[in-house]
């Protein structure tokens, strides 16, 4: 790999690079038009940059070039506006040229093995290479494991004849997207920057200084990827914690999110993190495996990290023990008996369903021979998964469906649950969230 150890200073392409995101005539391209890739899209068009959205999916592109949306936390009149400012899509990659800079915003999943599948983002830079040209950024924003950005990307950027830090920049900046936060966007959430050369990360800087508000320079692209794989995995670590705390206070008859609410007041010393049914979105069910594989390439085991995640995935099959506890207690198997499941989205007040535990705990009902329906104002229809499929569409909730039911299992507590209406017309609920704080003979704790 070719690449500039010096300042850049003295780079053309760099000071013209640099001016162009100054005076916002740069065009940038994102590519992966997602949770992470249309909020960003959305943010550099109102930061007045030209910019085009790419993705393979033509659903998309039409949709955003109505003016409309397919994330509902995601407004239509956010992308109607945008639009009228110039916002574009397509599916076309060889409008790559065309464009100052491309940030890659596309998934980075596991593979059946459990091991960092990169399929998308080499696919991604490999359909882009053709495209590229000199005075490029590429900036990779997928969360994987250190040392991807350098040797998956950067050999592919080289081969084109390009020089890093030169006539070309390579910089590796971490997604922070949390959809449905109400206190922190794009343009507030401080954002991690790194590049393959100093130039790069000078180049780098410059981009996001003009979308985000706090731009935060890293040393190297491996620090960077590191960092983004402990934010994740700190907070999958402290859930598993809290979700064996949970069965441990199962078993003694105590309620454990009375017992975090407890703990949460003492000032400081301790951070509340609260049980459930499982993991879920895309990056805190799956970082933990990209680090662990990393991790024994150098040699070393992450025994606490993998055990935290054996804890976590062991949390549906959980839950489904307490609804077959509580069908037993009334007489009834799983086996033909009618569930609902509460919420199908992987948290609260957003239609993002990726690594749901909702779907996993249907899985497992499925198999013990329940008889599934599911309820999610967010999510109207099952959508395709790679490991699910149901063909079922959301029931609306009210007190003649809810009887109809031996159970009710609430996974994810929407908002937009009517909370007393289901207590009072379900013969069983299964709290997985603990939604109800009150004894009542018909809601059992999971």
């Amino acid at each position: 790999m070719k690449s500039d150890s010096s300042t850049g200073a003295g780079s053309a392409h760099l000071q013209s690079l640099i001016e162009k995101f100054r005076s916002r005539t740069a065009t940038v391209g994102v590519v992966g038009l997602g949770y992470v890739g249309l909020p960003l899209a959305l943010r550099l068009t109102e930061a007045g940059l030209r910019t085009l959205g790419f993705d393979v999916d033509p659903a998309k592109i039409t949709t955003l070039r109505r003016g409309e949306t397919y994330i509902k936390t995601i407004g239509p009149e956010r992308v109607a506006t945008a639009r009228a400012k110039g916002l574009d899509a397509t599916t076309d990659y060889a409008r790559a040229i065309e464009m100052d800079a491309l940030v890659i915003c596309v998934p980075t999943p596991l593979t059946p093995a459990r091991e960092p599948d990169l399929s998308y983002v080499i696919g991604t830079i490999e359909a882009l290479a053709p495209q590229l040209r000199a005075g490029q950024l590429v900036s990779l924003e997928s969360t994987t494991y250190p040392g991807t950005t350098e040797e998956e990307l950067a050999p592919r950027i080289a081969a084109r004849g390009f020089t890093l830090g030169e006539d070309f920049f390579l910089v590796y900046s971490p997604e922070r997207e949390d959809p449905g936060n109400a206190k922190f966007n794009t343009q507030t959430i401080p954002k991690l920057v790194s590049g393959a050369t100093p130039a790069c990360l000078e180049a780098g800087i410059a981009l996001y200084s003009r979308v985000v508000d706090h731009v935060v320079p890293v040393s190297s692209m491996r620090a960077a990827e590191m960092a983004k794989l402990l934010e994740n995995i700190h907070r999958a670590v402290n859930i598993g914690l809290v979700n064996e705390m949970k069965v441990v206070a199962d078993r003694m008859g105590i309620d454990i999110h009375e017992v975090v609410r407890a703990a949460a007041t003492k000032p400081f010393g301790f951070t509340p993190y609260y049980p459930g049914p499982g993991l879920g979105g895309h990056c805190i069910p799956i970082d933990p495996f990209y680090l662990s594989w990393k991790a024994r390439q150098v040699g070393v085991d992450t025994r606490f990290i993998e055990l935290a995640g054996e804890v976590n995935r062991a949390m549906p099959e959980w839950v489904v023990g307490k609804v077959t506890h509580a069908l037993n207690e009334r007489s009834r198997a799983v086996k033909g008996s009618r569930v609902l499941v509460l919420g199908l989205a992987y948290k609260k007040n957003v239609d993002d369903v990726r690594e749901s535990p909702a779907a996993q705990i249907m899985e497992l009902l499925r198999t013990r021979g329940a008889q599934l329906d599911y309820a999610d104002p967010f999510v109207p229809k099952f959508p395709r998964m790679r490991e699910h499929r149901f063909e079922l569409e959301s029931v609306a909730l009210d007190a003649r469906m809810l009887e109809r039911y031996d159970c009710v299992v609430l996974v994810t507590d929407h908002d937009a649950f009517d909370y007393d209406l289901i207590q009072r017309h379900a013969r069983i609920v299964v709290d997985t969230r603990g939604r109800y704080r009150d004894e009542a003979p018909n809601v059992v704790r999971a």
